[in-house]
């Protein structure tokens, strides 16, 4: 079935337009749908839900369906004095009144309504834009913090748990096709000596945790740039997206990615890794705006290990990024083989301008209450 005979499943008003691809999401298939009416027009995204990565997709929407009730009654009940109009995506039903529609092959489909009016960007636009994405990660972080973790399935058991990377990792090496590509490149050889050199900072969160140092809560899962919606308007933060991920954690995997992902003004896929590097500007921005609602539920445990978030996401997506070119680019999409394999330079890369400035980093974290 196509994504136009898909989109008539849902409860959206109108005659289809169009509904193309949209979208640069590594995992789901996204569509951009457009229904007419003779007075108005609807917009929502469309997506088939990647089996492969999440073996429970009903479970994915339950996750959604809890999470955007709870903060939509809060964001309700808090909008007279909110400094801005937030909003979080909602699910629109199919015509059966289920929350997903399975075609005929199987395949799992979901629709959402589309934060009009506002632009996810690849790369942090600046300052005040790192600052923005740090307020809209840090009121989410709040929204949710009153949220049972245990109401929430976990959708991708071992996700954001970086001793299972590892793990994964050292399998995937000594596996026949792992070997292979490992020896025929030398920039794959190098990038396994970095990962042998820092093997015990992938277990930094997990000890602090078993511990009882950091608590489990509800984490976002994947909030970086892309995912933080800036309003076109007034240039303020207005909503993170791209739910899938959302499951219990611990919330430095979140703030952790998201400094990895808004501090490297190059991004991901940059092929130049001389413009690989963390900008402390912006982290020091984005830092401030976390902080103005963060600072009511972090506790002296949290604060001490978001260093070491900082640091362990950037060599986390490294490692998962070079696993999976090990393995044959089985997980993320790429667009050559080789793509995975320049993915974890960058993010590898990365971590090294992290570790040359721990201090400045540690510098930020303390001014503005980090630490």
């Amino acid at each position: 079935m196509n994504v136009a005979d898909v989109s008539f499943q849902f409860q959206v008003a109108g005659r289809l337009v169009m509904a193309n691809p949209t979208g640069s999401g590594n995992v789901n298939d996204t569509y951009l749908a457009i229904f007419r009416t003779t007075f108005s027009e609807e917009r929502f995204i469309v997506q088939r839900i990647n089996k492969r990565v999440f073996t429970r997709p009903e479970w994915v929407m339950l996750n959604i369906r809890i999470l955007t009730e709870h903060v939509h009654n809060r964001l309700e009940a808090e909008r007279d004095t909110a400094d801005r109009i937030w909003q979080l995506p909602r699910v629109i039903p199919c015509k059966d009144g289920r929350d997903f529609f399975i075609d005929e092959a199987g395949e799992f489909w979901r629709a959402m309504s589309l934060i009009a009016s506002a632009t996810a960007y690849t790369t942090t636009q600046g300052a005040e834009h790192a600052a923005e994405c740090g307020t809209v990660l840090g009121h989410f972080h709040n929204m949710i913090s009153d949220l049972d973790p245990a109401r929430l399935n976990d959708t991708l058991p071992g996700f954001h748990i970086t001793p299972l990377y590892l793990a994964k990792y050292h399998r995937t090496l000594v596996s026949t096709e792992g070997a292979k590509i490992l020896h025929a490149s030398s920039e794959a050889q190098r990038l396994a000596r970095f990962v042998e050199s820092r093997e015990d900072l992938a277990f930094c969160l997990e000890r602090a945790r078993e511990k009882g140092v950091l608590g489990v809560r509800l984490i976002h899962g994947d909030p970086k740039v892309t995912n933080i919606m800036i309003d076109n308007f007034t240039g303020k933060g207005t909503s993170i997206i791209d739910l899938d991920t959302v499951k219990p954690g611990l919330i430095h995997y979140d703030f952790g990615d998201a400094l990895r992902s808004t501090c490297n003004p190059a991004g991901e896929d940059v092929e130049n890794l001389n413009e690989v590097f963390f900008d402390v500007d912006l982290c020091d921005a984005f830092v401030k705006g976390y902080m103005k609602s963060a600072s009511r539920f972090l506790t002296a445990g949290d604060r001490a290990h978001l260093f070491d978030a900082i640091r362990l996401l950037a060599f986390e997506l490294g490692l998962r990024f070079f696993e999976d070119h090990l393995a044959g680019n089985v997980y993320f999409k790429v667009k050559h083989p080789e793509q995975n394999l320049a993915r974890a330079r960058v993010q590898f890369k990365l971590c090294e301008s992290i570790e040359a400035r721990e201090k400045q980093i540690r510098a930020v974290l303390e001014t503005t209450g980090g630490e």
